[in-house]
């Protein structure tokens, strides 16, 4: 929603220049979307904590109130985030090259373009991009250590296998979020054509996937996709 279109609009011929107002744009819904999403899986973990560690307490602990106050949460902290990033980002002066060497605006590119001393900004950057998703995947992996051991206590083998189904989409979707940050935000040196890579899977294929990965946890798009394969000839007739 933040790149795709502008780049539909390059690739169906139209001129490729952008705005600096649309590149501010760009910018900043990127991380802001981006932050809002990292905060979303950290509060998903604590529901995914809390729905398997305390079965009982879940109604009163995940209370309507609750939810909405940490999906409200999520997007204020996103904002508020974004918007440091973006000013941090734009009060360098620009006067030397404006071709942005990405198919999008975002902060390591627009870095090369400035024509002042990054390095304090980058180092800010870096501890700012850093932390922030550091913060929220220590707290994921914490929820996660506590489920893992609630898990292991479940005697049956079927009640553990389906217990951990219900966390699968979330860590499958996790992984694929932090490993592209990691890549491009937290790599000593950068690499642009791995840059590009990278915010291509991050922008484009696993937004793709999100549906597909979160609808496996259900029983009947499971039975559906199985039939569809079947058919196709890629699984046995006793599947």
């Amino acid at each position: 929603s933040v790149s795709s279109p502008k780049m539909l609009l390059y690739l169906s011929g139209n001129s490729r220049a952008i705005s600096y107002a649309g590149c501010v744009s760009q910018l900043f819904f990127y991380h802001f979307l981006g932050c809002t999403e990292g905060f979303l899986y950290m509060v998903m973990a604590y529901d995914r904590f809390i729905a398997i560690c305390h079965p009982l307490r879940y109604t009163s602990i995940m209370s309507h109130r609750v939810c909405a106050i940490l999906a409200m949460g999520t997007s204020f902290f996103g904002c508020i985030q974004a918007t440091f990033l973006t000013t941090l980002t734009f009060q360098l002066p620009y006067c030397g090259p404006n071709e942005v060497d990405d198919y999008f605006c975002d902060i390591p590119v627009m870095l090369k373009l400035a024509c002042a001393d990054t390095s304090g900004l980058e180092l800010v950057g870096f501890i700012s991009v850093g932390l922030m998703p550091l913060s929220c995947f220590l707290l994921i992996l914490s929820s996660y250590s506590c489920i893992v051991c609630s898990i292991l206590q479940i005697r049956s083998s079927e009640g553990r296998r389906r217990t951990f189904s219900t966390c699968s989409a979330h860590l499958t979707a996790i992984l694929l979020v932090y490993m592209p940050v990691v890549l491009i935000y937290l790599r000593p040196t950068s690499s642009p054509w791995i840059d590009a890579v990278v915010h291509i899977l991050n922008n484009l294929v696993i937004p793709m996937l999100n549906p597909l990965i979160y609808s496996l946890g259900n029983q009947e798009v499971k039975s559906s996709l199985r039939k569809v394969l079947h058919r196709l000839g890629f699984l046995p007739e006793q599947l």
